[in-house]
């Protein structure tokens, strides 16, 4: 099992949500967050007054897939969030040792 955490651009939330559920992978966990990367954020003017915005609002995905669905997922994410533009986010992918369904007990793939 792999958890998958995606930083996209907030409008593109529907396409990927939509493309996972097409794929038949519905169970994601969705964060509003803030940050940046190489684009080191922008310049806005307010009332004729230049500020800088250091923190760039994002969406984080979060998801768990088994192991053979890592890379379709992956190419889901990439294709329904890619904009060719600065900014457009990461993928992280990394090892989930045990899920339990509070609910049922139970575990691991069933509890996906």
């Amino acid at each position: 099992m792999k958890k998958i955490e995606a930083v996209i651009k907030p409008f593109k939330l529907e396409d990927v949500k939509d493309a996972l559920t097409e794929a038949g992978i519905t169970g994601m966990t969705v964060s509003d967050v803030k940050g940046y990367g190489r684009q080191q954020g922008h310049s806005e003017l307010y009332r004729g007054a230049e500020y800088v915005v250091d923190f760039l609002p994002k969406i984080k995905l979060e998801l768990i897939v088994a192991e053979a669905d890592v890379d379709n997922t992956i190419k889901l994410i990439t294709d329904s969030a890619k904009t060719g533009k600065i900014g457009d986010g990461k993928i992280f992918v990394s090892s989930i040792e045990k899920i339990v369904r509070i609910r049922t007990g139970e575990e691991d793939e069933e509890a996906i």
